[in-house]
């Protein structure tokens, strides 16, 4: 993994609702933190021994380096990273990568719509706080089951450009795409993070009304697809440019494992498609995209995902 680890504290800790826990991380020697811009989010070492590394959104305001903000839901399904992030207490010790980031706010929109969906407010929260720095125009729409369900209620309730969608509010406050989403607009961007269900229904209601695919902005917290989706398939050869090594992906393996397990530094994090972070340029061959963050335009431009991708060529050459 190509981390480079920075020490924090847990400075503060709240329960935000019943399954949500925020978390202030400072240094230790009270120094500034790496800056970051609204979108970004910081792969988060929960159990060192057992290597488990989780990405979190900073929903904190970009120009406060004294601390980052994380907001964090407890899954049902967790496999230990949000059960270990809700045991964490105020004192204890945590490392976090430097912030990534592939969901900033477009230099090229004059006007923003935000549309969260639970604990998906937390990236867009950022991006709410540097759009009102700047003096941009935008709404954020934040979607959640009840107002007890809802993180950060108390900040986004005294902010006029949101607008809160209860499942059990009344019909006054519902979403109501004609609207609340409206038709395309060449200086508009769609932001767009959530559970799953609830980002497939946004874009949908998008496209299917007229929006560009490049106008719309997303950021998954899980893969669409399972990992053995991601992996099957059959056998081709990775070429790498920089070294001419040569390595046979199979069927039930993805390129990544491959070129580690063969001693290869590549870049990677998530390994499920979602952070961007093992991100290389294809050379040659055709690439089977099977990940859920490159847009149309940089997988033309030859951008791959090496932990989530295969190829339906028999040869795909990478610059590594």
């Amino acid at each position: 993994m190509s981390n480079e680890w920075l020490d924090t504290i847990v400075v503060a800790r709240h329960d935000a609702t019943a399954r949500i826990v925020v978390l202030d991380l400072v240094s230790p020697a009270g120094a500034e933190l790496p800056e970051f811009a609204a979108g970004a989010h910081v792969d988060v070492l929960v159990d060192g021994a057992a290597g488990l590394v989780r990405q979190y959104s900073l929903c904190g305001p970009p120009h406060d380096r004294a601390r980052y903000r994380l907001a964090v839901l407890a899954e049902e399904a967790s496999r230990g990273g949000s059960l270990g992030m809700h045991r964490l207490r105020a004192g204890d010790r945590l490392r976090i990568s430097r912030p990534r980031n592939r969901f900033g706010v477009s230099d090229q929109a004059r006007r923003h719509l935000l549309m969260a969906g639970g604990i998906g407010v937390t990236p867009l929260l950022a991006m709410a706080h540097e759009l009102e720095a700047r003096g941009a125009e935008y709404t954020l729409h934040h979607f959640a089951r009840s107002r007890p369900d809802s993180a950060f209620l108390d900040e986004l309730e005294q902010n006029p450009r949101v607008r809160l969608h209860f499942d059990d509010g009344p019909d006054d406050q519902r979403f109501i795409s004609a609207t609340d989403l409206g038709p395309p607009d060449p200086d508009t961007a769609i932001y767009v993070c959530g559970p799953g269900g609830f980002m497939d229904f946004v874009i949908s209601l998008a496209l299917g009304a007229g929006w560009p695919a490049e106008a719309i902005h997303k950021e998954r917290f899980a893969p669409v697809e399972d990992a053995a989706a991601h992996t099957a398939g059959t056998t081709f050869r990775v070429r790498l440019a920089k070294t001419g090594g040569e390595y046979e992906v199979k069927d039930g393996e993805s390129v990544l494992d491959v070129l580690l397990a063969g001693g290869v530094d590549a870049p990677y994090s998530c390994q499920q498609g979602i952070c961007g972070e093992c991100i290389v340029r294809v050379l040659a061959g055709e690439p089977d995209h099977r990940d859920d963050i490159l847009t149309d335009r940089e997988r033309a431009d030859g951008m791959f995902t090496t932990c989530s991708s295969r190829a339906h060529s028999p040869i795909l050459e990478l610059d590594l």
